[in-house]
């Protein structure tokens, strides 16, 4: 059973709990997002991005693989692998690097890379459930737990 479960009715609902979840990041997090095309991971992200202060615009990074952003307290990088198809690109692209203890990671379609990428602290699974989404969020390390309980008060 997910340790948290939330059901988002509008956009604006998933673009301020991704504004709530903003407070709680603390550098060294990996978070995965899954979820289908259309499931909201990018919205999201821009809710953490907009929490964070982010006044610009924010893309998905389907192309370019990675969107860096750099705040006052801690760089955060937002991955989206779906059109991830060669494991050595992650090797060849030096994406392992991102991963480091002053950072945050947002990772969209973290199966594409399955086995190259750091564990996740935190998942995210969206779902579409009528016009909204259904999250279901599971912390896998004391670090996400700690996040996530911060976020429940």
């Amino acid at each position: 059973m997910p340790l948290l479960t939330r059901y988002l009715p509008e956009e604006a609902d998933t673009l301020a709990f991704g504004s709530a979840l903003a407070f709680c990041l603390k550098p060294g997090l990996v978070i995965y997002l899954i979820g289908e095309l259309g499931a909201g991971k990018t919205t999201l992200a821009r809710g953490i991005l907009r929490g964070l202060g982010h006044t610009g615009k924010v893309k998905s990074p389907s192309f370019a693989l990675v969107e860096p952003y750099t705040f006052s307290r801690l760089y955060l990088y937002h991955f989206d692998f779906y059109r991830f198809m060669k494991p050595r690109e992650l090797e060849e692209a030096g994406f392992r690097e991102y991963f480091r203890p002053d950072s945050v990671c947002l990772v969209e379609w973290p199966e594409n890379a399955a086995g190259l990428l750091p564990a996740a602290d935190i998942r995210i699974t969206m779902t579409v459930q009528g016009s909204g989404r259904q999250l279901e969020i599971d912390a896998d390390t004391e670090v996400g737990r700690r996040c996530l309980k911060q976020l429940i008060r």
